[in-house]
């Protein structure tokens, strides 16, 4: 599809407010949003779909219809697969993705878990989805950027009002780092605390799976998980204390057939990465990991950070990442607080 059917389905987007009913109506009737838009203007329905369109150029956004070939395969599959989307960045991967999201108000410990599970997958090439939200959402989107990896962030606004505002810094770092900021809605879109919950069936339909910590009842991260099993996606929960209000929604998903994770490992194995040793050991990386390990053997001290492992490895912080997660995961490494240790 070419980028005229992108640019008059924004501006039926703008001119119907987003409204999904109507515009998959429009589709239907006309089989072409150039189609629909010319009809709109014969019934004296005017917007300028190229002032409309220029607005975005304005602001380096992309549109993605669901047409188009640079659509996610991934999100075609889920029902009510969004029509368009706007994009800020690089969408685009090629390997399987895992969301990562939880409460708002998440505990210190929630807020590490989910920044070493996102670092450790996106060290090991697993894109990472989350929602920007503070909290876990945060937390993840943070680990994958600490490990030079990709992280998109699916929001439930427009991209000209990135929210919340604390996480602008975030969404910037997401940006440099070749990862992508995206939505449905066209700019200007007055949101609804609806679209949050209604953009979750985005941040699942990316993934393969979706890992949940730290999940109140009735949380968005609950959502999230019932749309990953309809959408036939594995769920992870991490358990927590059954007189906690932040485990309640998570626990409930345990007791309803999720899968219980105690352990990164959890998540790997998922993924098929027990070749993954091999993998690398045709591409030399054993002589790294013996590199690493020899440094924690002469170390004086029992615990390394990641910043001090660099100053000794004489690598990059992109690849002595990936050097970590493959020990993490083959259990000759721990990691505890952002420290490793043998």
């Amino acid at each position: 599809m070419d980028n005229n059917e992108a640019k008059y389905y924004n501006a039926l987007n703008v001119l119907h407010n987003g409204s999904y009913a109507k515009l998959q109506t429009l589709l239907g009737e006309f089989q072409s949003w150039e189609n629909a838009y010319n009809q709109k203007l014969k019934n004296g329905e005017s917007i300028d779909a190229d002032k409309e369109w220029q607005k975005l150029k304005d602001k380096n956004i992309s549109l993605i219809t669901k047409e188009n070939a640079g659509y996610p395969a991934l999100l075609k599959e889920i029902s009510s697969p969004p029509l368009g989307i706007y994009v800020l960045g690089n969408l685009s991967y090629n390997q399987p993705a895992a969301a990562i999201v939880g409460t708002r108000k998440a505990s210190p410990q929630g807020k590490e878990l989910a920044y070493s599970f996102a670092k450790q997958l996106s060290a090991a090439g697993i894109p990472i989805i989350s929602g920007l939200a503070m909290g876990i959402d945060e937390s993840a989107h943070r680990g994958a950027l600490d490990a030079e990896g990709k992280t998109i962030a699916v929001l439930g606004t427009p991209l000209d009002n990135i929210y919340p505002k604390q996480n602008e810094k975030v969404a910037e770092s997401i940006l440099e780092k070749n990862g992508a900021i995206i939505s449905e809605y066209h700019l200007n879109y007055r949101y609804h605390p609806s679209n949050f919950l209604i953009r979750n069936r985005i941040i699942s339909g990316l993934s393969n799976a979706a890992v949940i910590i730290e999940a109140p009842e009735k949380s968005g991260a609950i959502a999230t998980a019932g749309f990953a099993n309809e959408q036939n996606r594995e769920v992870f929960v991490v358990p927590g204390n059954i007189t906690s209000p932040n485990y309640r929604g998570s626990n409930k998903l345990i007791k309803d057939g999720a899968m219980l994770i105690t352990d990164i490992q959890d998540i790997f194995d998922y993924f098929n990465f027990k070749n993954q040793p091999a993998k690398i050991a045709a591409q030399g990386g054993n002589d790294d990991e013996k590199k690493i390990i020899s440094i924690f053997q002469s170390h004086s001290s029992k615990k390394i950070t990641s910043d001090q492992l660099l100053g000794l490895a004489g690598t990059n912080l992109s690849n002595l990442n990936k050097i970590l997660a493959m020990l993490v995961i083959k259990g000759i490494v721990k990691e505890s607080n952002g420290e490793y240790f043998l």
